[in-house]
């Protein structure tokens, strides 16, 4: 379902409730108590607070007749068991990222993120117009899920380090906590990846369990506190261009409700993965300035190791999907680079090529 046809959906139906405001709505037939299971820390800025925001908009989108309790990650069950736990059915929701999923399917990692991949925009783009949302939910049905997009970090930072990157020889013998297709780039490379939670990745850094992390931004990673334990703030974000992140729900949960129901759902995702990206976009700045005045030491990865991670990165990309002999990831990896090909076409001479163009005209202050 597209942009569009969301819109006109929610507008026939305010329209149908004004001209028959005695009518009970048609998602009025009895009040339903759902959890939704999370991946995030409780009350963790832009990402627990998005599944926060997001259960209280279905919430209140309903008038109630949708109720969504919301658990953190490891309240209820563990981070990594929220997709298990909703395919299953003993809870009807998960927000989360679906990259955690990839050991279900290689596909999962499309709709998250992907070296040197798509950015919030070209996300956007590809899920409601391009083809992406029909791919995801014929993935996501084959585990009895219905998923849609409920939140973006936009491009994130390179990461945490506590020694200096200034060669790709650096990242050899490297513990470094990068989960999903970034990670399997830093393995080739000569690094140990891992995939913690997010909530445990300050004391694995303390305790020097890890030498290195990315987690997400300025706004995030100054709440959890790395610059108290890391040394080096590393950016572009190449293994993460752009974050797509999940509201995840039961298939048979999904099916029972009302179409007036499931159309309000899917306009409260819209509308909180563009309240999200604002945020975080409005956030970062500020944090980031914070960290800069707080001494922490902001670097840029070299050309070199650029140019070594994104050629690794597309070796890696095509290696899993061609491994995974599924004609549906093939699809979705054929979707995904068409979607990058415009949209690399489109954003150098409009959004790129306007950046260029104000530095020019007005200095980078």
């Amino acid at each position: 379902m597209d942009r569009r046809s969301l819109l006109t959906g929610a507008g026939l139906a305010a329209g149908t409730a004004l001209a028959a405001p005695l009518a009970a709505p048609a998602y009025a037939q009895g009040k339903r108590q759902l959890k939704m299971v999370t991946t995030w820390p409780k009350g963790l800025p832009g990402l627990g607070t998005l599944a926060e925001n997001t259960a209280k908009r279905i919430t209140e989108a309903t008038e109630g007749q949708i109720a969504i309790k919301v658990y953190a990650g490891g309240e209820l069950i563990g981070p990594f068991e929220a997709f298990d736990a909703v395919s299953q059915g003993s809870a009807e929701m998960y927000h989360g990222a679906e990259y955690y999923w990839q050991g279900k399917s290689i596909g999962f990692n499309f709709f998250t993120a992907v070296p040197f991949g798509l950015n919030a925009a070209e996300y956007d783009a590809w899920l409601n117009f391009g083809g992406g949302q029909a791919l995801w939910d014929e993935l996501s049905a084959r585990f009895k899920i219905k998923a849609f997009n409920a939140g973006n970090t936009g491009v994130q930072m390179g990461g945490w380090y506590n020694r200096e990157i200034l060669s790709v020889e650096d990242f050899k013998g490297l513990k470094i906590r990068m989960p999903g297709l970034g990670g399997e780039v830093m393995r080739r490379l000569g690094a140990a990846a891992v995939s913690i939670p997010g909530g445990d990745i300050y004391q694995a850094l303390q305790t020097t369990q890890i030498d290195a992390t990315e987690w997400v931004g300025p706004w995030n990673d100054r709440a959890l506190g790395f610059q108290r334990v890391a040394k080096y703030y590393y950016w572009p974000g190449w293994h993460e261009p752009g974050s797509a992140l999940a509201l995840g729900i039961n298939k048979d949960v999904w099916d029972s409700f009302t179409k007036h129901q499931q159309t309000l759902i899917a306009v409260c995702c819209q509308a909180e993965t563009h309240m999200n990206l604002a945020e975080f976009n409005h956030r970062n700045a500020g944090e980031l300035k914070k960290l800069q005045d707080a001494g922490v030491a902001l670097r840029r990865f070299p050309d070199p190791v650029l140019k070594a991670l994104g050629e690794t990165s597309e070796a890696v990309v095509k290696e899993v999907v061609e491994a995974a002999k599924d004609e549906l990831v093939t699809r979705i990896y054929q979707g995904f680079l068409e979607a990058r090909r415009i949209g690399t076409v489109w954003g150098e001479i409009s959004e790129e090529g306007y950046a260029q163009a104000r530095r020019l005209a007005l200095g980078a202050g």
